[in-house]
């Protein structure tokens, strides 16, 4: 039962914190059993002045695009294929996908990401070589391979009866397994047939899994989709095959219409925020006003590799700029929350995101100077110091990873 003294910081609401400049934390098997200020209590570690929060959460991230950070080729079309679809493409090679897995998933401890949702690669091969790396590192993420039949190289086009019979061979092979779970993902409207999406949205349907897709980054991609399909807007292509409902996960969403943020928020749908990755390949700015108006659950995406880093405080200090582009002043509560509880509640995981009785023990220990002191500072400087050190240690489910 390891006992921490630290300076400890957790979500409690979208706009409330717990803060204790000294604090402990107990942890028993998995769980928390005790989180408050430090009371006597005979410990393991002393970890001041450093800092514990929950894990983070990282509701949007490209597995097989995590040795192109920084290829600025954009806008996103051209991005996709001058950069994305030949590094992509390399996954065809197991070796070549194995040890970009092992690379990934540490990149990930590193950050202090312990959920993420994560975009495979096209080759069921690949995909498994990634679950079989997050489960032996002790990681915790949805996963599925990127579906797509149509508007890419043929090198990484799958048809549909392969694709989907690949995808519901990994759920099978995966489906009881406590920290892993399969998803489905068509990449985009573009990428895939109308068959494809349909039939997707029936399998994930039938077994209950997660759906995950992008919409609405860029302008030239919304009209193209909205003149292939024949559809008054970006939305309804989706909605028309069954891939909207309360667990599919819609990435960047940046030029939504009013009327599309109705719908979203009408069916429960999840948004993921990417503010680097859209700034970064010139795709716009997400009126997150119009998510906070209506209510609708989010969660923070790195993006990677169109993002620049894996580190979700830097997201969150990203939102914080698009917010101001957008009129909208956020408080660091809230981006916080969205970084850790709230989005692990948008993805579907209750007992994760919040140093709280009861709750699974995913932790991160960061450095913090000791001159650093009281929840204001020590809060901005997590979120906003560019130059802050990466986290110290990162435990799921009370193990250290």
């Amino acid at each position: 039962m390891p006992v921490f003294r630290a300076r400890v910081l957790s979500p409690v609401g979208p706009r409330e914190i717990d803060y204790w400049e000294d604090g402990v934390v107990v942890v028993e098997d998995q769980w928390i059993t005790e989180v408050g200020p430090y009371d006597g209590l005979p410990i393991d570690e002393d970890l001041r002045p450093g800092l514990l929060t929950p894990g983070f959460v990282d509701g949007h991230v490209h597995f097989p695009q995590a040795r192109i950070v920084g290829a600025a080729s954009g806008p996103l079309l051209r991005w996709l294929e001058r950069s994305v679809f030949p590094e992509e493409a390399r996954f065809a090679d197991v070796e070549y996908a194995s040890a970009v897995a092992r690379e990934f998933c540490d990149a990930l401890a590193r950050a202090g990401t312990t959920l993420a949702l994560i975009y495979g690669s096209v080759h069921a091969e690949a995909c498994q070589c990634l679950l079989e790396e997050l489960d032996r590192r002790g990681l915790r993420a949805i996963v599925g391979p990127v579906l797509m039949d149509q508007g890419a190289p043929p090198e990484l086009l799958r048809p549909k009866e392969r694709a989907l019979a690949d995808l519901a061979a990994l759920e099978e092979r995966w489906r009881d397994h406590p920290r892993l779970k399969i998803a489905v993902i068509p990449r985009f409207a573009l990428s895939c047939s109308e068959e494809m999406m349909r039939a997707a949205a029936a399998l994930a349907s039938e077994r209950g899994l997660w759906v995950s897709t992008h919409i609405s980054e860029n302008l030239e991609e919304c009209q193209l989709t909205r003149d292939r399909f024949s559809a008054p807007d970006y939305l309804e292509v989706y909605e028309r095959v069954g891939l909207i409902h309360e667990r599919t996960v819609l990435a960047h969403c940046i030029h939504l219409s009013a009327g599309e943020w109705d719908r979203v928020a009408g069916a429960g749908s999840v948004v993921a925020h990417c503010p680097d990755s859209n700034a970064f390949l010139g795709s716009g700015s997400m009126p997150i006003a119009e998510a906070l108006s209506r209510e609708v659950p989010l969660t923070l995406g790195s993006d990677v590799a169109a993002g620049r880093s894996l580190r979700i405080p830097t997201a969150m200090a990203y939102a914080h700029d698009n917010g101001l582009r957008t009129n909208e002043r956020l408080d660091p509560r809230q981006l916080l929350w969205w970084g850790t509880r709230g989005g692990a509640q948008a993805l579907g995981h209750d007992q994760v995101g919040a140093l709280r009785v009861g709750m699974v023990a995913d932790m991160v220990l960061h450095a913090l100077p000791e001159r650093i002191q009281g929840e204001e500072a020590v809060l901005a400087s997590l979120l906003f110091d560019g130059d802050r050190p990466a986290p110290l240690r990162t435990w799921v489910g009370g193990r250290e990873l």
